[in-house]
């Protein structure tokens, strides 16, 4: 793990956020600004897209990330990079050193095929996506939409691979105060779902409230 504190300080954040358990949140991330997510009570995953602020057509790429970057799992120095290829946003500090590329976001579908019939009605982070989506003007404002919603980061989350390619849902490897903090390399639209899972350890079996703050360019 390759572990960056960052001298950043709250009380200087021109946002400074709470995000409830299980809810979601959207806002803006303007070039040069850094975005940190802060986990408050540990192993929380918090599930999250990002978008060209200017044309939502152009968001963040799993499969250029991954390949770019020469590994599953995102830490200090990874860049986050598009669907068409550019740099979204770099993650200049990380006290946390593992997150996933992989997982995914958890939803009604996924709920009923790995775990249970009666679990098709819990909350879930594709929920929470489609209601921001809907909701905030942010969206509303772009035409955004379910159309919207593509393979997502999982910040703080822990999935290894098997040595068969399969994977598994492990505890988390964060804890109170760990955090990730990404510089914007253009104007990006941020949206995320502070997981609402209560059927694998990626949240402690217990959702938690998450710290969103953001800087000014210095």
């Amino acid at each position: 793990m390759n572990l960056i504190e960052s001298p950043l300080r709250a009380e200087n954040a021109t946002i400074n956020a709470i995000c409830p358990a299980g809810d979601p949140w959207m806002g803006t991330v303007r070039a040069g600004q850094v975005f940190r997510i802060l986990d408050l009570a540990g192993n929380q995953a918090v599930d999250t897209l990002f978008y060209n602020a200017t044309r939502p057509s152009e968001r963040y790429s799993a499969q250029d990330t991954i390949s770019r970057n020469g590994r599953l799992y995102l830490g200090a120095g990874s860049a986050l990079y598009s669907n068409e290829g550019r740099v979204m946003l770099r993650i200049v500090a990380d006290t946390c050193g593992r997150h996933d590329t992989l997982g995914g976001a958890c939803s009604s579908e996924s709920n009923t095929t790995r775990y249970a019939h009666d679990k098709r009605y819990m909350h879930s982070c594709r929920d929470n996506f489609m209601w921001a989506l809907c909701n905030c003007e942010e969206a509303l404002q772009r035409a955004m939409g379910k159309r919207d919603i593509a393979p997502n980061i999982n910040f703080f989350m822990n999935v290894p691979v098997t040595q068969e390619g399969g994977l598994m849902f492990a505890d988390g490897i964060s804890a109170p105060g760990k955090y990730v903090e990404m510089r914007a390399e253009m104007d990006v639209l941020v949206l995320i779902s502070n997981c609402p899972q209560l059927n694998n350890p990626c949240n402690a079996y217990n959702p938690t409230p998450i710290q969103l703050l953001v800087w000014d360019a210095t």
